[in-house]
């Protein structure tokens, strides 16, 4: 390497090595943290040798689907910037004075608001929210069973509605099916869910506790009532009042200029996850032989179909994956919800909780990964087993 005395100061001819190294090093963080997207980009590229680009490609991609997506996705990050959440939690905990009641506030808090405000929002809301509030309250114990129970509380009441969860909402507009008939297929395995979740929380020691008041700060009358007013034009777009492009060109236009802290933290890494995975599908349905294969495969099999899938490439991919090669809705909406437990990745949303353990208890990775898939395994086969009871009747 040949070095230069340049004012007094040495300077190194290796600078484009080294900026290839930055690089490179960025790359394999993004890669590390965008896996999915990676993954899903990957498939896409290498379909595209069997199924050459075109202008039909525009017509795989669900706009509608996206469009809300995007919508719903920058509202809750409104909400959230207000603060509107970490308030209801810190109002209700003041009530909770045993161990008991403390979990059921931090359990049951993300269950029901996840079919508003959808999973993986309440996830990064009350994750971090339980782990300051158990501190507070001397109970660090209890960290590890809260937010295995928190995370499977808002993968569970993520279930019932369109907007809870990205594989619902994909599933609804694809199946053209009504917003009440979503919610009466799902209303038996969310009812099972919630007594599991409090037959869980019932089994630990209520003893005496004090929480600490947490601080929480609620945002101005402008900051709570734009995601309001847009929420309610987003579910005007769910019932086909408002065509959703139209909604998201007017959600575009309008936080550029009013919140574009709210617009930044939308999750565009989820956008272009399905636009590649509706590019890859859009391309193998094109191919006799992978169409016929897996239409044979997954025919009368959608749910266990469904839920297998998940547990490797995750819930939202696989009902993205399965949606163009079966018309049995029913049971794949079934099977792609109750395939977001079991593995740490059969629902992406799992992660977030993960990476809160592993970031504030690093030596605890192993011990909640243990217990996580251990809880997940018997809560999806008191599902399975409740979903086999259901057909039966």
């Amino acid at each position: 390497m040949v070095e230069h005395t340049v004012g007094g100061g040495r300077k190194s001819g290796g600078g484009a090595p080294l900026f290839i190294k930055k690089c490179a090093c960025a790359a394999g963080r993004f890669v590390k943290r965008e896996a999915v997207l990676c993954i899903a980009v990957l498939l896409a590229i290498i379909s595209m040798f069997f199924v050459p680009p075109s202008a039909a490609y525009a017509d795989y991609i669900d706009w509608d689907t996206l469009a809300l997506l995007f919508s719903l996705m920058a509202v809750m990050k409104g909400f959230q910037g207000a603060g509107l959440f970490s308030f209801l939690a810190e109002k209700l905990l003041k009530k909770a004075d045993t161990t008991k009641k403390l979990l059921a506030v931090l359990v049951f808090l993300p269950f029901v608001l996840s079919m508003v405000v959808t999973n993986d929002v309440a996830l990064i809301t009350f994750v971090p929210f339980a782990i300051i509030v158990l501190k507070s309250a001397g109970q660090e114990k209890l960290v590890i069973p809260a937010v295995i129970l928190q995370t499977l509380a808002a993968n569970l009441g993520s279930m019932f509605t369109p907007i809870g969860n990205p594989q619902n909402l994909y599933l609804y507009n694809a199946s053209g099916m009504s917003f009440g008939a979503l919610m009466l297929t799902m209303l038996p395995y969310v009812a099972v869910s919630a007594a599991g979740l409090a037959v869980a929380v019932l089994c630990f020691k209520s003893s005496p506790v004090q929480v600490a008041e947490v601080e929480t700060r609620l945002g101005g009358a402008f900051s709570l009532a734009w995601p309001a007013v847009i929420f309610v034009i987003c579910i005007l777009g769910l019932f086909d009042v408002i065509p959703p492009l139209i909604i998201a060109a007017l959600v575009l236009v309008f936080l550029l200029f009013a919140d574009r802290k709210a617009l930044s933290k939308v999750d565009y890494s989820l956008l272009g996850t399905f636009v590649a995975l509706f590019i890859f599908i859009g391309n193998m349905g094109n191919i006799p032989a992978f169409r016929n294969f897996l239409s044979s495969v997954i025919s009368g099999n959608e749910e266990i179909v469904a839920v297998l899938a998940s547990q490797i490439i995750s819930n939202v991919p696989a009902a993205l994956l399965l949606s163009g090669f079966t018309s049995e809705w029913n049971a794949l909406i079934v099977g792609c919800n109750l395939g977001g437990l079991g593995t740490l990745i059969a629902s992406m949303a799992s992660l977030i909780s993960y990476k809160a353990i592993a970031r504030e208890y690093p030596s605890l990775r192993v011990k909640y990964l243990i217990r996580f898939t251990a809880y997940n395994v018997v809560f999806l086969a008191v599902l399975l087993g409740a979903s086999y009871l259901i057909a039966l009747i």
